[in-house]
């Protein structure tokens, strides 16, 4: 019999404070993440980031050229567990009334 997979948290936390320029991206979890690699779609630029490993604590800093605080995109997040599984997270970004 087939037993579904226990729900994951994301093990993310996103400081917004510098939206829509940058934002910083921690690791909330217990556990180190691997390869994460991070997409960016929308309007402006971000440069495709891969980053290694991501320790518990530790952050990353996303930067977006060309947008202003009314436009919207979103960042998908690709991170590896230490089981070596693969998870996907779509992250939304500044938009109206998000942006400080």
């Amino acid at each position: 019999m087939h037993h579904p997979t226990t729900a994951y948290p994301v093990p993310f936390t996103v400081d917004r404070s510098a939206a829509p320029r940058r934002y910083e991206i921690i690791n909330a979890s217990t556990e180190t993440l691997d390869g994460i690699d991070l997409t960016h779609l929308g309007t402006g630029y971000s440069p495709p980031l891969v980053v290694r490993r991501l320790e518990p604590g530790r952050g990353l800093s996303l930067a977006v050229f060309g947008a202003g605080p009314e436009e919207t995109g979103v960042v998908i997040v690709r991170w590896r567990r230490p089981d070596r599984s693969e998870y996907l997270w779509r992250m939304s970004l500044a938009g109206p009334g998000l942006a400080p």
